[in-house]
């Protein structure tokens, strides 16, 4: 996961996060790849650092990385 060591949250934030991210894995299928998870995670921290505080949104712009990301 990258380097998110200067972020800082405030709780509602977290719950927000949270929730974005329990519903994106929800609608993955049952065995992914935990790259696909962390790329997940990494959008979820990075947006919310820069402002996002829907889940909603936290969670479409998770989904949206993930379609566009290079595949090794």
């Amino acid at each position: 996961m990258k380097n998110f060591a200067h972020a800082s949250f405030p709780p509602e934030t977290i719950v927000l996060m949270t929730a974005a991210m329990d519903n994106a894995l929800a609608k993955l299928p049952h065995l992914v790849a935990s790259a696909h998870v962390n790329s997940i995670a990494e959008t979820i921290l990075r947006s919310a650092n820069e402002g996002e505080r829907d889940p909603a949104a936290l969670e479409r712009m998770a989904f949206l990385e993930l379609m566009i990301a290079p595949r090794d």
